[in-house]
């Protein structure tokens, strides 16, 4: 038997019209049960509300493979909250590449400059503070952003983002052209540092 939720309107009706009625001792034991099954259908019914779908379980739980130039689509915030790796990219086209990044605490992207490229990155956890310039030592933007603010980096501007919160800072890039090997996942800024294809 599948149980059905009461709407909570609808069970305070009821549960003022049980507390209303006159009683017996045998009646008061039912009355006492009747509330008590009630308050479970609306239990219930919270939790059934509340509890994912298995479709969006699934993908809440898929793994994100960069499959570009072939057509895609995904949760993307869901996926740029739950990334663990520094680097994954997610999807690698012709005139563009979307990254999928994770700043542990009290780290950085690193200073980097791409001459031939825009990007565009968005955060979706997490505080950072993005710095532009010519230069480490000529740093004409400075600013701190977090949860749903996103940064515009111009081709041939230097550039970092430090994380400066308590928490992972989640993100996601978006370069124009491609910037790294199609598939590429680095665990940690140390991997992409080493990794002579980005």
């Amino acid at each position: 038997m599948r149980a059905h939720a009461i709407p909570p309107r609808e069970l305070c009706l009821i549960l003022t019209k049980l507390t209303v009625m006159p009683h017996s001792k045998g009646r008061m034991i039912t009355k006492i049960s009747t509330v008590i099954a009630l308050i479970g259908f609306a239990i219930t019914g919270i939790v059934q509300a509340q509890s994912p779908s298995p479709a969006a379980k699934a993908e809440r739980n898929m793994t994100i493979k960069d499959i570009g130039p072939k057509p895609q689509s995904f949760d993307l915030e869901n996926a740029t909250r739950s990334n663990t790796n520094f680097r994954t990219t997610a999807w690698t086209g012709r005139y563009l590449q979307m990254t999928l990044m994770s700043i542990p605490i009290g780290g950085e992207i690193g200073w980097e400059v791409h001459p031939d490229g825009d990007q565009f990155v968005r955060l979706d956890g997490g505080r950072g503070r993005v710095q532009m310039g010519e230069s480490k030592d000529r740093i004409t933007f400075d600013k701190e952003v977090s949860d749903g603010w996103c940064i515009l980096i111009p081709a041939g501007i230097g550039h970092n983002v430090i994380n400066v919160g308590n928490e992972p800072m989640q993100l996601y890039v978006i370069y124009a052209p491609p910037e790294h090997k199609a598939g590429t996942i680095h665990k940690t800024a140390a991997d992409a540092a080493a990794d002579s294809h980005h």
